[in-house]
C-alpha cells in the first residue's frame, strides 16, 4: 500500500496526478493519450470524476474503463482516424522543451553526430499539429527546459507560426506539468508562463531549474488540492502500491 494514509495530506506526486488530470477537464468525448504513469493516473482519475465521457485505451486494440474493464474495440485504423481528426488529447513526455513549447524526444546534440540517441521523432509532429497536447516532465531541470531544443519533434508556437496556417490551424498546446508546478502558454507570443506552484515550491526554485526566462504573473497560485474522494481514488483504487512516488523521486 502507499505510505500515505487515505486521510493524510497530499504528496507532491498526488498534486502532479491532479495537475495532469486537469489537462482533460472540458475536453469532451476524446481519446486520452497519457504517456507515463502519472499522466495515466491523471486520465483515469479524470474519467472517474469530472470527465466521464473521456475515452481510455489499453494501448493496443481495446477501449477500457478507468479500472481496466473492457468497453469496446478500437482497431488501429480507427485509432489513427481519431488522431488525424483531432479527437485525441495526448500528454507526452519531453527530453527537452523550450520556451515556445518545441519538444525533443529524438537526440541530444547535433543531428549529424548526436551525443545521445533517444526515442526518435515518432508521432510527435502529428500529435502537435492535429490534437490538443500537454507535456509531463517528472524532473524539472535545465537539462529539460532548455533555451532551444536540439531537434524539433513536437511543434511549438514559434515553429507553427513560421510554418503558416497549415500548422497553426489545429495547433493547441495546453499545459506542461512538472514536479515543481504547472506551466502554460497564456502569453501574447505563446511563450511559457508559470501557471501554478505545487505546495512547498517557490517561484525562485522554478526559475533556477528553467534554462530560459519564464513569464511569471504577479501572483502565482498553488496547484489545486485533491479533495478527499480524489485522494481515496488515487491511493486505494488507482495506485495502491504507491508507484507514483517512484516516478517523481525525492528532491
Amino acid at each position: 500500500m502507499s505510505g500515505a494514509p487515505a486521510h493524510g495530506p497530499a504528496s507532491r506526486a498526488e498534486y502532479c496526478v491532479i495537475a495532469c488530470a486537469e489537462t482533460w477537464r472540458g475536453a469532451g468525448e476524446v481519446l486520452a493519450g497519457p504517456m507515463g504513469l502519472v499522466p495515466a493516473l491523471g486520465a483515469r482519475l479524470a474519467r472517474h470524476t469530472f470527465a466521464p465521457e473521456l475515452l481510455l485505451t489499453d494501448g493496443e486494440a481495446l477501449l477500457v474503463g478507468p479500472d481496466g474493464e473492457v468497453e469496446g474495440w478500437l482497431p488501429y485504423r480507427r485509432h489513427l482516424t481519431l488522431v488525424t481528426g483531432g479527437r485525441r488529447l495526448v500528454m507526452m513526455g519531453a527530453s527537452q522543451i523550450d520556451r515556445y513549447g518545441n519538444q525533443n524526444i529524438s537526440c541530444v546534440g547535433d543531428w549529424a553526430r548526436p551525443r545521445r540517441q533517444l526515442l526518435g521523432v515518432r508521432g510527435a509532429p502529428v500529435n502537435t499539429l492535429n490534437n490538443p497536447v500537454g507535456y509531463w516532465v517528472p524532473r524539472h531541470s535545465r537539462r529539460v527546459f532548455v533555451p532551444r531544443v536540439d531537434l524539433v519533434c513536437g511543434v511549438g508556437h514559434d515553429s507553427a507560426r513560421a510554418a503558416g496556417p497549415a500548422a497553426t490551424r489545429f495547433h493547441d498546446l495546453r499545459r506542461v506539468v512538472s514536479d515543481l508546478g504547472v506551466l502554460d502558454f497564456a502569453t501574447p507570443d505563446g511563450s511559457m508562463r508559470l501557471a501554478s506552484l505545487h505546495p512547498g515550491v517557490t517561484v525562485e526554485q522554478v526559475r533556477e531549474a528553467t534554462g530560459f526566462p519564464l513569464a511569471v504573473p504577479a501572483e502565482v497560485p498553488y496547484t489545486r488540492e485533491p479533495d478527499a474522494a480524489e485522494l481515496r481514488l488515487i491511493r486505494e483504487v488507482l495506485d495502491p502500491d504507491g508507484l507514483r512516488d517512484r516516478e517523481i523521486g525525492p528532491r
